[in-house]
């Protein structure tokens, strides 16, 4: 298929509420970052060098496989990721420098965006006509009750 390549904006999250809530005087951490869009990657992976830009703060340490074996990465706070006029929160895995920034599935999904095998680009998922489009197959409250045809029998009839 080739190699899809994307430039990224990526925020502080912890800034970008920290500046609602007005206790950053100053504007919130971001930098811009080419990444290989990597649909059998799960999230967004970067390396230590654009963490430290963005000032993430470590939360968790997670194993993962990879084409070389299991590895133990940190996971860091979430960063807000601007692409294509469409944005979402991530928490961040860090990468080896050496390591190309991953863009990978669950944020694609979130942003509705797919990967054109022919143009190598990413582009808005064709099924939502181009409109940035959520997919939910069940409520949040759970299912609905089926309405009877007739009431129960401690109502009237109406």
């Amino acid at each position: 298929m080739g190699r899809t390549i994307v430039r990224i904006k990526l925020t502080n999250y912890r800034d970008l509420v920290a500046k609602d809530l007005g206790v950053l005087e100053g504007e919130p951490r971001q930098v811009e970052v080419e990444a290989l869009v990597d649909t059998g990657a799960t999230g967004i992976c970067l390396k230590p060098s654009v963490i430290q830009v963005l000032g993430l703060l470590k939360v968790d340490t997670t194993v993962h496989r990879t084409a070389n074996g299991k590895r133990r990465s940190d996971i860091y706070s979430p960063a807000r990721l601007d692409l294509m006029g469409r944005y979402g929160n991530f928490d961040v895995v860090e990468l080896a420098e050496d390591a190309p920034n991953l863009l990978g599935q669950i944020p694609l999904e979130h942003l509705d965006l797919v990967v054109d095998p022919a143009t190598k680009t990413l582009q808005p998922n064709p099924e939502h006509d181009g409109e940035w489009a959520f997919e939910a197959y069940c409520s949040a409250a759970g299912p609905r009750p089926r309405r009877s045809a007739t009431p129960p029998a401690f109502l009237p009839s109406p």
